[in-house]
């Protein structure tokens, strides 16, 4: 049994050139491959609002933004995955099929993906050495829960629904407010709401 699951199982090269050809994107976790859904109009226009205020910011700088076709690699996950939005300010993070230092991670919440992101990604993501910010942000509502790096090496937890949220990464500062956030998206109240009431860091 284990002979065959070794058999199966995708290396990172053939997962790497799968992608260069497939017109769907699959994420890949120690060697098994998962297709990725669509999303809608509001997931792509937060997804957008967020990269669109962080280039402008990184702009002139070595940060580079990057969305849902740049995959990041963890390598102590075995795992690349296809965040909504990141940011790198690595100057040596330079493979273009993906990035490995992002010092933010930003994931929209879906029905579909929401318990990966608030789970497996999250652990996955907090292991990566330059990540200093990972955001969950809701589309039916104004709500980003937040998941920071603090100076002693903890991370912080907290829920914010009005005023700026405050972004550092290296020498790069950005501020990016509750309502650009949400510029121009529709939020249908959904019929649960998902109480993140415990910190799970």
């Amino acid at each position: 049994m284990t002979q065959l699951a070794q058999d199966l199982a995708i290396s990172v090269d053939d997962y790497l050139d799968g992608e260069l050809r497939s017109e769907i994107r699959h994420e890949y976790i120690a060697g098994a491959v998962f297709a990725m859904a669509g999303a809608g109009e509001a997931h792509n226009r937060i997804s957008l609002n967020l990269a669109f205020h962080l280039r402008a910011a990184a702009r002139g700088t070595p940060c580079g933004v990057f969305m849902s076709d740049m995959k990041v690699h963890v390598r102590s996950h075995e795992a690349f995955y296809y965040p909504d939005v990141l940011l790198t300010c690595d100057p040596n993070d330079r493979e273009s099929l993906y990035k490995t230092e992002p010092c933010l991670i930003a994931e929209v919440l879906s029905p579909g993906t929401e318990l990966t992101d608030r789970r497996e990604k999250l652990i996955a993501y907090r292991s990566l050495p330059a990540l200093k910010e990972y955001l969950l942000i809701a589309q039916d509502r104004r709500r980003v829960e937040r998941y920071r790096l603090t100076a002693e090496r903890a991370w912080h937890y907290e829920i914010i629904e009005d005023g700026t949220i405050s972004i550092g990464c290296g020498d790069l500062r950005v501020q990016v407010s509750i309502a650009d956030l949400y510029e121009d998206v529709v939020l249908e109240a959904a019929d649960r709401h998902p109480d993140p009431a415990t910190d799970p860091c």
